[in-house]
């Protein structure tokens, strides 16, 4: 099992203890770091600057919004990267949701979600390949575009740039099961939201039509600490966070993944504590047993067993937040 850092997005601004992390990774073998993107920072610009400043570790994004940009930008700034970093590129890609894609990017969500979702990744997969001209007889993206409001002079095109790979892995943030399904079937692995190894199968049907070599690259929260009950307090934070606020009420993909997880009658808490602005109480409403259960937090012989698990299923690469190099270090010793 594989290990990768992820720094998520910015919050107020780009935080200076980053880069050196990600070099501290770098030096204790870390096969990749990941960025992401909300409705702020960007995934690509960050990792630029990493691939500036490092050599070897594999560069992610966990993920970049599908809504903010085309098909063929997304792939442009994925060969471009991979050409300057020398190959390192895994893009990560994911849907969001209605409020974010609606709300932030002044688009409709799809109300095909998984149609979107293949016609996104086949055009970029075409481009990567460069065989020849891209083109996509689809709903959402239709290339060369044929709608009425446009001038119908549009003629399909191939890349300039010769794309240094042109397999460059594409893995995807699906979350309800046929979208976990599909992942299986078009992409190259799949990053899951919340990942708890004692409910691996909860997934197992959805992986079966995985190619060998596909990825399973879950994120967890790791922080080695001597307080377990303090320790989880910013997993409940992120969870409070994405599970009451990072979707309207009756659509949360995140609150019926932790339904489905067995934790629905709190996550409907959750939820409703947060819209009511009880932020403080939503996030003590978070059970510290599902928090637990999708973390690595506690003493290192703690961390050490629990890491065990996670290792005994199906996940290739686990994906850590971990806020100081210390706890990075506890893993990699521990995982070699």
């Amino acid at each position: 099992m594989r290990l990768g850092l992820v720094l998520g997005y910015w919050g107020r601004g780009p935080d200076p203890r980053h880069l050196e992390l990600v070099r501290t990774a770098e030096q204790l073998g870390y096969d990749s770091v990941w960025t992401g993107e909300a409705w702020g920072s960007d995934a690509f610009t960050t990792l630029t600057w990493i691939a500036a400043h490092t050599s070897r570790i594999k560069l992610g994004t966990a993920v970049a919004q599908m809504a903010a940009r085309t098909p063929a930008a997304t792939a442009m700034h994925a060969l471009t990267l991979d050409h300057l970093s020398g190959g390192r590129v895994l893009l990560g890609l994911g849907l969001s949701g209605p409020q974010v894609v609606e709300g932030w990017y002044g688009r409709p969500f799809p109300r095909s979600p998984l149609t979107a979702t293949r016609e996104y990744v086949d055009i970029v997969r075409q481009v990567l390949r460069r065989e020849e001209p891209v083109t996509c007889d689809g709903r959402f993206h239709p290339l060369p575009y044929r709608g009425e409001d446009g001038t119908g002079l549009g003629r399909p095109l191939k890349s300039i740039t010769h794309p240094l790979r042109t397999g460059l892995p594409v893995l995807l943030g699906a979350e309800g099961p046929k979208n976990i399904a599909q992942t299986a079937r078009i992409a190259d692995g799949w990053l899951p939201l919340y990942w708890s190894p004692a409910r691996s199968d909860l997934h197992a049907a959805a992986l079966e039509a995985a190619a060998p070599g596909f990825l399973v690259a879950p994120m967890a929260r790791a922080t080695v600490c001597r307080d377990v009950a303090e320790g989880l307090l910013p997993v409940k934070a992120m969870l409070g966070f994405y599970i009451g606020g990072m979707g309207h009420a009756a659509r949360n993909f995140h609150a019926d993944l932790m339904a489905r997880m067995g934790y629905e009658e709190a996550a409907r808490r959750v939820q409703d504590l947060f819209r009511q602005g009880r932020r403080e109480e939503a996030v003590r409403a978070v059970p510290d047993a599902f928090a637990d259960e999708i973390s690595l937090v506690g003493p290192r012989e703690r961390i050490a067993e629990r890491l065990a698990a996670w290792r005994r299923g199906p996940v290739t690469d686990l994906l850590v937040t971990a806020p100081d190099p210390h706890t990075l270090r506890v893993l990699a010793e521990l995982n070699s």
